[in-house]
């Protein structure tokens, strides 16, 4: 290599360093303080987020590794949602801060992001409203995994997985139904803490009521006494609620386990049956009665015309 040429190489450092220091000297110390600080700051806020995080995890963990719990699932999820949209916000805070601090005017890139943004709300809204709606479904805990329930009396089922955009249901056909949040506006759920059986009894006008009362709060008790995983309490027996052209309903509720209401419903039917008949009470039917006008006894020469 050439003599100059070595020299050159040589102090070209040695410029870019004094260059460097100069640029600190003038105001490049103020600007890589203020940078500091907006680091500090950023680092801070994603360690609040994790605090909080963690805070809300370890608030509802059972301490059973094994078994992960619908809260500790709905604390994680919105655990991880907190903290990858602070990480984003934070990101783009820092970026602009620094953009700033060397000099950018960042007027134009925050009013085109405002516009893309407003851009993206318009195009992408259904999927913004099913991330925010399903946001607050985990946050409020409507209603969780292994819930049965009913969206807006058009599907029916038990609640398999719930994320932020979709919530997944089966139904007692076996059917999954994959439903929007956004979509989502009433759930009735069909199993939250308990639930009530209800069965109502049809009796004929010539039965005694407080015969048939006294049979069904007997099968109700025994049934409560075989089954008391299921049947929380004994049947009530609210009384006759209707008439009918052959009878008379009795109506009956019994409180249930959470989801149970369908079994019991099933077993509370098949012993009323069979206690009805050992008591001689008689559970009407519609009965028809059919006349036949045919030819009048002894009339054969009308029958022969």
């Amino acid at each position: 290599m050439h003599p100059i040429a070595t020299l050159f190489v040589t102090l070209q450092p040695m410029a870019e360093a004094r260059g460097f220091l100069g640029w600190l000297g003038r105001a490049g110390w103020s600007r890589l303080w203020h940078l500091v600080l907006v680091a500090l700051a950023s680092l801070a806020i994603l360690a609040a987020v994790n605090l909080v995080a963690r805070a809300v995890r370890r608030a509802v963990d059972d301490g059973n590794d094994d078994v992960t719990s619908d809260a500790e699932r709905r604390a994680e999820t919105l655990g991880s949602v907190l903290s990858n949209a602070a990480r984003v916000l934070v990101i783009a805070f820092f970026l602009l801060m620094t953009l700033q601090e060397f000099g950018v005017n960042i007027g134009p890139l925050v009013a085109g992001a405002g516009v893309a943004g407003v851009a993206l709300g318009f195009g992408a809204q259904s999927l913004v409203k099913d991330i925010i709606s399903g946001f607050f479904l985990l946050l409020e805990n409507q209603f969780g995994v292994g819930d049965i329930v009913s969206v807006d009396d058009k599907h029916v089922g038990t609640v398999e997985r719930m994320t932020l955009r979709i919530t997944q249901l089966r139904d007692p056909e076996g059917r999954a139904h994959y439903i929007p949040n956004g979509s989502i506006s009433r759930v009735v759920v069909l199993s939250k803490d308990f639930a009530r059986a209800l069965v109502e009894v049809e009796v004929g006008f010539g039965t005694d009521p407080d015969r048939a009362f006294e049979v069904l709060r007997e099968v109700g008790r025994q049934l409560h006494e075989d089954r008391p995983d299921l049947v929380l309490e004994p049947m009530e027996v609210k009384g006759v609620d209707a008439f009918s052209e052959s009878g008379y309903k009795i109506r009956t509720l019994t409180k249930s386990a959470p989801g149970a209401q369908w079994d019991v419903a099933r077993e509370l039917r098949r012993r009323i049956l069979l206690a009805f008949r050992a008591a001689g009470i008689e559970i009407p039917y519609q009965q028809r009665v059919v006349h036949h006008r045919g030819t009048p006894a002894g009339d054969t020469q009308g029958a022969a015309e």
